[in-house]
């Protein structure tokens, strides 16, 4: 799914094939997620978050449904833990952050290794090293905000012109070839790249890094999706 329109594309100053244009705001919505560290439409994910202090462990995206949590062990095997061991809250509801709230106290006899007489939940956690969960579940907004779909256009926009080389930097270079119509027949550069960007840094647009700004997340690492 865009984060914006074909029409607020071409707005912006996008051009092309709509075939183009769709390619364009696909590559603008790449730099808004990875610059964000976010996702603004319902996705299925699975991250690992760590678990601090009192067993709360904040999670890396918006989230929105829990479908399971894991330990993050050393076996493959490792249990999940039961619903009734945690609770979630999400940023949808104001003043709650997105995260996932081990039970530290109290205990639940039904369940082995978390019996009263064994230490409760606190004793199972403690049992089992417990430093990182694992959350599968739904993450991200239920549409996107009307800020991220205005910097998905100008992105598409601003991508499509970069990637374009001006008339003088055609005539300047000797690796590109174009034709009697002007259309690039060749590029040739044998020259590594001694220059490294973090994709993350900026959407390489001040004005969309601007109006995406209340949007940033720095949390956790994303570990996949499913």
């Amino acid at each position: 799914m865009a984060y914006c329109s074909h029409q607020a594309a071409r707005t912006a100053g996008c051009t092309g094939t709509d075939a183009e244009v769709t390619a364009w705001i696909a590559a603008g919505r790449e730099r808004i997620d990875a610059y964000t560290q976010q996702v603004f439409e319902p996705t299925d994910l699975v991250v690992v978050a760590d678990v601090g202090t009192g067993g709360v462990a904040l999670l890396p995206r918006r989230v929105r449904t829990v479908v399971a949590v894991l330990p993050v062990l050393a076996a493959d095997d490792a249990p999940s833990i039961p619903s009734s061991a945690y609770r979630v809250t999400s940023s949808d509801v104001l003043g709650q952050l997105d995260a996932v709230h081990l039970a530290w106290d109290g205990w639940d006899d039904l369940v082995v290794g978390a019996e009263s007489y064994n230490g409760g939940w606190l004793g199972l956690w403690e049992r089992w090293g417990l430093e990182q969960i694992k959350v599968i579940g739904s993450f991200g907004y239920n549409a996107p905000p009307l800020l991220v779909g205005q910097a998905n256009a100008l992105l598409a926009a601003h991508l499509q012109a970069e990637a374009a080389p001006s008339d003088a930097d055609a005539a300047a270079s000797t690796s590109l070839r174009v034709d009697d119509e002007g259309n690039n027949v060749a590029i040739e550069d044998d020259a590594p790249s001694s220059a490294v960007v973090s994709a993350a840094a900026s959407t390489g647009s001040t004005q969309a890094d601007a109006l995406l700004s209340p949007y940033l997340n720095r949390g956790p690492s994303l570990l996949g999706g499913v």
